[in-house]
């Protein structure tokens, strides 16, 4: 795979560094995926993609609206609110 050679950034242009609200969000966002237990794969057949609470089942990202999360979760992701789509 080539890669390409994004070109040189100005001398002048102060290099982009995290600020204090980004290290905030980070690690409120750490200790929301560790209390909840919320996982980058799925456990078994239970994935974000089949779960009640997944906004959008056919994207690969999508909001999750279960009150202890609300937040925006990967398809193949888990957590320990998982529940199955009820069959209308």
């Amino acid at each position: 795979m080539a890669t390409t050679k994004l070109p040189d950034l100005p001398a002048d242009l102060p290099k982009p560094e995290p600020k204090p609200i980004d290290e905030k969000i980070s690690l409120e966002l750490r200790h929301l995926a560790d209390d909840a237990v919320l996982r980058g794969q799925p456990s078994g057949e239970e994935r974000c993609a089949n779960c009640l609470y997944y906004m959008e089942p056919e994207k690969k990202i999508s909001y999750c609206w279960h009150m202890k999360l609300r937040i925006l979760v990967g398809d193949d992701w888990w957590c320990q609110w998982w529940q199955a789509i009820e069959d209308e």
